[in-house]
């Protein structure tokens, strides 16, 4: 069977060209690439940036909804390989595999978006029920919760999870009768070794950490929510433009 090239004509034809439909999924492919980094890039910042304060929290929502972006930003990486190949080739059946590479992104990224969402308007809810509890029994008694408590009163200018009288309560304190210290010393303004013994208010900062944690952590989400749901919209154009194309090579390979 002899095969006939098809037609500048026939390529031509319409009002979407072969050739109009690859330079636009091309462009696409670039405006794609640098979203997949963009949703690559806040997620390894979440985790980086947040990841002490995570053993905090009691459910894993907010670490996967990073995860999740991260592992879509790889997979956005190799997709954009795949579809400038597929284009630049015209190959039907690798258009097929980046359209539904697309959708899986698509769905990652979704997702995402929603899980960050949905969990933004639970985080405060369960930071209220357990962070006065993890300050008071875990202080000392886990290594990555007394990291992150630390950095949390160190970096918040915070003491306690409501209000630092709490620390009276915790089960560091009440098992170490010979400890002096009324706070950790991470409370304390000016850090220095046993200065957690004064519980003055010129000596230690007062407020709790739970509201600036909630804060942060509900912008975080936010973000994450937002590049998760706006970027999974792009993908829906892509998949739109690869089936046109895929459509117009074979009616020209019919023709």
């Amino acid at each position: 069977m002899t095969y006939h090239k098809p037609s500048e004509e026939a390529r031509d034809a319409g009002c979407c060209s072969v050739n109009f439909l690859k330079y636009v999924l091309f462009f696409f492919n670039f405006v794609f690439f640098v979203g997949g980094v963009a949703v690559l890039g806040v997620g390894i910042w979440t985790i980086v940036d947040k990841h002490d304060y995570v053993v905090l929290l009691t459910t894993s929502t907010y670490s996967a909804t990073a995860y999740i972006l991260v592992f879509a930003g790889v997979v956005v990486l190799v997709v954009t390989v795949i579809g400038c190949c597929a284009v630049l080739k015209e190959d039907r059946c690798a258009l097929l595999l980046y359209t539904f590479l697309l959708l899986l992104v698509f769905l990652l990224e979704a997702v995402g978006g929603v899980l960050a969402y949905v969990y933004e308007e639970q985080v405060m809810a369960e930071l209220s029920h357990t962070l006065t509890d993890t300050f008071n029994s875990k202080y000392k008694m886990d290594k990555e919760v007394t990291s992150a408590i630390n950095r949390m009163q160190k970096e918040y200018h915070c003491c306690g999870a409501i209000t630092y009288s709490q620390w009276r309560d915790s089960i560091w304190l009440k098992k170490n009768p010979s400890i002096e210290n009324l706070v950790p010393d991470s409370c304390c303004k000016s850090v220095t070794p046993n200065c957690g013994v004064r519980d003055h208010p010129s000596n230690i900062w007062y407020d709790g950490c739970i509201h600036q944690l909630e804060d942060e952590m509900g912008r975080h989400l936010i973000l994450l929510g937002a590049v998760g749901c706006g970027l999974s919209l792009v993908q829906v154009f892509g998949m739109v433009l690869a089936c046109c194309l895929y459509v117009k090579l074979r009616d020209i390979n019919d023709y």
